[in-house]
């Protein structure tokens, strides 16, 4: 097994599969948490092939669009002969890498599952962040803003999946937990200057909703 082929030829896959992707989901997130996770495996240490592997399919069998079954990924991993130990090592991480509610503590173990996590949260922090969510807001047609519904801390997987809440809520219910929720130095270090711009980000966002 040529793990810099396995790469490639996963590379070249998701490009075709994300392809008409627009909720900021696609190949472009993929490829930006791939290259965090490497610099972050960097300094952190970590078997860097299951690292590459997570970070690159972690969105394949994603909750929000698949029944995460996790098919697809391993179909395409048996296929690229890739060994059965770093694939069961690989689907443990994506299997618990998503925040799936306020309340619910967060499960992964291995180093390589932690680091992963951490770069797929970076990409929700900060200005693509921002943008992550209003595009994904949309795909569901999630209001930008009601001030009459305010945002809750849900306690199981099941209330957050299918809340009526807004995009602005979602800061309040995901965004802004997630420093707080990472797992290396490295990458809480770079959570920084991202949580701070959310922020003011918010902050600009009401005074104008208040028309200031």
């Amino acid at each position: 097994m040529n793990q810099d082929k396995v790469i490639l030829r996963i590379k070249k896959y998701l490009k075709d599969y994300f392809k008409d992707e627009a909720t900021g989901h696609d190949w472009w997130h993929s490829e930006r948490v791939w290259k965090l996770s490497k610099e972050i495996a960097k300094k952190e240490g970590g078997n860097l092939f299951i690292v590459e592997l997570a970070a690159l399919l972690h969105d394949v069998d994603d909750w929000k669009f698949n029944k995460n079954n996790l098919n697809k990924v391993k179909s395409l991993l048996n296929r690229l002969k890739v060994n059965k130990d770093i694939i069961d090592k690989v689907c443990y991480i994506i299997d618990n890498i998503s925040f799936k509610a306020a309340g619910l503590k967060d499960n992964i173990k291995t180093k390589e599952g932690k680091i992963v996590q951490d770069a797929d949260r970076l990409d929700a922090i900060g200005a693509i962040g921002i943008a992550r969510v209003f595009a994904y807001g949309g795909f569901i047609n999630r209001s930008i803003y009601n001030p009459n519904i305010k945002p809750k801390l849900y306690k199981s997987f099941n209330a957050y999946k299918y809340a009526k809440s807004s995009s602005i809520n979602h800061f309040y219910e995901k965004v802004l937990l997630l420093k707080n929720r990472l797992n290396t130095k490295t990458a809480k270090k770079i959570a920084e200057n991202r949580h701070e711009f959310v922020k003011n980000y918010l902050k600009q966002f009401l005074k104008e909703w208040n028309g200031l």
